[in-house]
């Protein structure tokens, strides 16, 4: 079974697929010696441990860049949290994906050149099947509660079903959070769904009876590394 199969599978196994975002190559090789059996990056983490905002300030060549190291470093599969491409074209895009050593990513719907906004669910839908078809194992990030449309959960499951349509292996409500409107969107696209693990969601055993297939923390480890550095300068400053 190659990574790329191994990853996909984990989204339909017994248990929930839950991924300990990280930033760096040792970071990776922790997740990997604690038993995860895959490795996800965080944009927002990478992007700031290398002096970039989130949102696609990073360039391309940083991202993958830093997705080749921890590829490297671990035996696991890695799936990639890549915004919405950072502007390449789809193809490009996967190549570029695979060749760094990733066999997954997360590929989101938010329009960073028109921040608020989201791209057209087909356009996107397209986009989705050329990486699909080139192999990569995607999770298909649903931004339609992260802009706050009023129509956010009706447009949010037309959205997923396109997605799981044209070959992503996952869906990804983002900030989707209320335990009914996760067991209805979970129903409603039927499909493995992603949800992020931040302060007020659901444990992950709530998670696993509502029928959620994977689990990622996000920049969370990020910011409480990055707290608990920041403790230890002002320490050693006074």
């Amino acid at each position: 079974m190659s990574k790329a199969d191994e990853f996909r599978a984990l989204h339909n196994g017994d248990r929930l697929l839950l991924l300990a975002n990280v930033w760096d190559a040792g970071g990776a090789r922790i997740v990997e010696q604690s038993g995860y059996p895959a490795v996800a990056t965080s944009s927002a983490a990478v992007a700031l441990s290398h002096g970039y905002e989130d949102h696609e300030q990073m360039p391309a060549d940083v991202a993958f860049a830093a997705v080749a190291e921890i590829a490297r470093a671990v035996d696991v599969p890695v799936t990639a949290d890549m915004e919405s491409g950072y502007r390449l074209a789809p193809a490009e895009f996967a190549a570029r994906l695979l060749d760094a050593g990733a066999v997954g990513c997360n590929y989101e719907d938010s329009d960073h050149a028109a921040p608020g906004s989201l791209l057209d669910a087909e356009f996107h839908a397209e986009r989705i099947a050329v990486l699909a078809e080139a192999g990569v194992v995607v999770n298909a990030r649903v931004d339609t509660f992260v802009v706050q449309r009023e129509d956010a959960f009706d447009e949010g499951v037309r959205r997923a079903r396109l997605y799981r349509e044209a070959g992503a292996a996952c869906v990804y409500p983002i900030v989707l959070g209320d335990e009914a409107l996760i067991e209805s969107f979970v129903a409603a696209v039927d499909a493995p769904v992603n949800i992020l693990l931040r302060h007020g969601a659901p444990s992950v055993g709530r998670l696993r009876q509502l029928g959620v297939r994977r689990a990622s923390v996000g920049s969370g480890f990020y910011r409480v590394a990055m707290q608990a550095f920041a403790a230890e300068v002002e320490a050693l400053k006074a």
